[in-house]
């Protein structure tokens, strides 16, 4: 399993003073679903911070997305190992597969994978 990326998902309700506010820092909005926002360097598109108020489909947003190149690989690690699964495996309607699963400090990690 490779990572492709790994973005921490900031949990707001300023979300266009936040769009500003790292726009002065050279971000700019790669995409936005309305409920979820990410900005990323132009120059290092894998340099992303992404902003949401809560999550479209989870009980609970994220505090950090990962993604991985084999999620459904990902998810069965996790679970052979007894991780504590938050929110599970599903494909979403915007072009994701995706699990939630807490890590060993209580953070809720949104594993991902493209289709």
């Amino acid at each position: 399993m490779t990572v492709r990326r790994v973005v921490p998902n900031v949990q707001s309700e300023a979300v266009e003073e936040s769009r500003e506010f790292y726009g002065l820092l050279g971000f700019e909005e790669v995409m936005n679903h309305g409920w979820i926002m990410t900005l990323a360097s132009p120059s290092h598109p894998a340099a992303q911070i992404s902003f949401m108020a809560d999550d479209k489909t989870a009980p609970v947003a994220p505090d950090m997305s990962v993604e991985v190149d084999d999620v459904d690989a990902a998810y069965a690690v996790m679970r052979e190992r007894g991780a504590e699964i938050v929110h599970p495996l599903q494909d979403e309607e915007w072009g994701v597969r995706r699990f939630f699963v807490r890590d060993p400090s209580g953070r809720v990690i949104n594993v991902l994978g493209h289709r």
